[in-house]
């Protein structure tokens, strides 16, 4: 952990009022008040072992579940956009154990029958809405199940397509669906059978298969590390 500056007496109630008290794995720590729980965890001085995406690893790998003073509610988000709070007591997952089916997409067809043969679970459904009210990105996770049910892949892919795969929509489920997976096998359905034939992509995968790009590939996989942050962070962006 970086170094504290040194704060003059005459600003250190100010720098008091502006840290919250927080509990992390049971233990309190003060932390800056405007800290998102990402950053006050690594404020702390704990070391995210597990790579979340704004960490060199993958998005939706910091869910995390937290209760505040006086609420008997558990309530979830991702650590990297929720800000602490005032009493705060949170705890990190650092993973959502869940059933994944395995199938071989060539062999499967976009239809309801896949879904009740790969995640049969689907189907007790209760419209409960609590994986929607876990969902930290918003996403309305009850009605792309709904859409499973009746087999519309293409509205089950729309629906869930901003999904990071965190795993809170399952933890709360009470009929034990996987709903992260289920949006998943839509959305490897449809790219397979249902959207519309890009030229371009068709192109692009023509030209790999050329080992038109092989050169650049052995280049960026014998690169050091910096070498890729630097072309990382040089990239074009949209505006």
């Amino acid at each position: 952990m970086a170094k504290k500056k040194a704060v003059k007496k005459s600003d250190a109630k100010a720098t008091e009022e502006k840290m919250v008290t927080v509990f992390i794995m049971g233990k309190g720590y003060k932390v800056p008040a405007e800290a998102t729980i990402m950053g006050a965890i690594e404020y702390a001085g704990y070391l995210l072992k597990r790579g979340a995406g704004c960490r060199e690893g993958f998005c939706g790998a910091c869910a995390t579940v937290y209760r505040m003073p006086g609420d008997y509610k558990i309530y979830t988000g991702l650590a990297c956009t929720t800000r602490v709070e005032e009493g705060m007591w949170l705890a990190q997952l650092p993973a959502s154990p869940a059933h994944k089916a395995i199938y071989d997409i060539k062999k499967i067809k976009p239809e309801v029958a896949t879904i009740q043969e790969l995640y049969p679970e689907v189907f007790r459904c209760v419209a409960c809405n609590s994986c929607s009210k876990a969902c930290p990105q918003d996403l309305e996770v009850m009605d792309y199940i709904q859409e499973a049910k009746r087999g519309n892949i293409a509205a089950v892919m729309d629906l869930s397509f901003d999904c990071v795969m965190c795993g809170l929509c399952a933890i709360r489920c009470p009929a034990e669906i996987v709903q992260y997976n289920v949006g998943l096998l839509c959305k490897r359905l449809y790219g397979r059978y249902l959207a519309p034939e890009s030229k371009e992509l068709t192109k692009r995968i023509k030209e790999v298969k050329s080992k038109k790009f092989d050169k650049e590939f052995k280049e960026l996989m014998t690169a050091k590390k910096s070498d890729l942050e630097k072309q990382y962070y040089d990239r074009d962006l949209e505006s």
